[in-house]
């Protein structure tokens, strides 16, 4: 064989190759073309009807799509990154919890999780609890992340931001909606930026006359109210005996205030020597409102504060099933209290006969 042979023999030896790599190229090609289309319409794998996965901060797409795997729940992290570049997802990923459901593929994924659509959790805050049980309650909380445990009230309210406050009264009882990762710093400065709201809203419609010379001072008198309220439809009415005592230079004597002078000492039991050692919270020994508020009201509390009811009642006891029997004069609550407290018969009240 020649030269000449040789080298065309050699050029059509490596032309028949290139031309194997090429077509083995496309192949592969094609076959990747094929997956990544087959990766992209194929739901996604889950455990279950729905399957929680959490978008921690600061993960990458790399990081989600490995543990996508890991878990199962797609088949090939690789094609998940260039899913994920060509929609620009690398720099859009949200933080937070999300739901997959059946039926749910790579891309709707992606979607959901640079549209931040993430699971929302849920708290109520209780009207008439103290600050001391809402706190609990917050760290009780599976999903809220806890900073401030071990912190004394005015370490909490330095890190909320607002130092020097007396934390309670200061969040509004509502119920709240949240991702995970929401630390209670976030929670709580939302809930007193709630208040704040509110109570600047409720103040705008108070009646006229009223014995409160600031929102601050509505805002202890509502809390009372609150813990006062065994019913509803009787919240005004309850304001509207405060608010005379207060316009009468009244004592306001009202037990929650004395039982939280208390603090951890009181036992459930209310005796006469707690009602009659001074503290600043207690209102048979004090005139005015005490120097705080003593618990979490809610809406309805602050509103009932600015628009009391309109009577002459001055007293009120309780009847034992949530509601109070409310009096004018001393004597007519003397006998409220014998018939309704002190279980003695054969009272018939004012307010009963008109009734007969």
């Amino acid at each position: 064989m020649t030269d000449g042979q040789e080298k065309t023999l050699f050029a059509r030896t490596l032309m028949n190759l290139v031309v194997i790599v090429v077509l083995a190229a496309l192949i592969i090609a094609g076959w990747l073309f094929i997956a990544y289309q087959k990766f992209q319409s194929t739901p996604v794998t889950l455990a279950s009807d729905t399957q929680s996965v959490d978008v921690a901060a600061g993960s990458s797409l790399q990081q989600l799509g490995a543990s996508l795997h890991r878990q199962g729940i797609i088949s090939s992290p690789r094609f998940f990154n260039i899913l994920g570049r060509e929609l620009n997802a690398a720099r859009s990923l949200k933080v937070g919890e999300y739901v997959l459901r059946q039926g749910m593929t790579p891309r709707d994924v992606l979607m959901l999780m640079t549209e931040g659509k993430v699971v929302q959790h849920g708290l109520t805050l209780i009207e008439g609890h103290t600050f001391k049980e809402m706190l609990a309650r917050i760290h009780d909380h599976p999903v809220i992340e806890a900073t401030l445990q071990g912190l004394d009230d005015a370490a909490v309210m330095e890190q909320l931001g607002h130092p020097g406050e007396h934390p309670e009264g200061r969040f509004l009882a509502d119920t709240y909606h949240f991702p995970r990762h929401t630390t209670d710093v976030e929670f709580l400065q939302r809930a007193y930026a709630a208040m704040q709201s509110e109570l600047a809203s409720a103040w705008e419609k108070r009646a006229d006359g009223l014995p409160l010379n600031t929102p601050y001072e509505a805002l202890i008198l509502a809390s009372i109210v609150e813990k006062e309220t065994g019913k509803a439809d009787e919240r005004a009415t309850i304001a509207g005996v405060f608010v005379r005592r207060l316009q009468k230079g009244m004592r306001l004597q009202t037990d929650p205030t004395v039982i939280y002078g208390l603090g951890d000492t009181f036992d459930g039991n209310l005796r006469r020597r707690d009602l009659v050692t001074d503290n600043p919270y207690n209102t048979y020994t004090r005139h005015g409102l005490p120097p705080t508020p003593i618990a979490m009201p809610g809406t309805a509390a602050l509103l009932a504060v600015m628009q009391p009811a309109d009577g002459d009642s001055l007293y009120f006891v309780s009847r034992g099933d949530g509601s109070h029997y409310f009096s004018a004069t001393l004597r007519e609550h003397e006998l409220a209290v014998d018939k309704f407290q002190r279980g003695k018969r054969g009272i018939t009240l004012p307010q009963e006969k008109n009734k007969q």
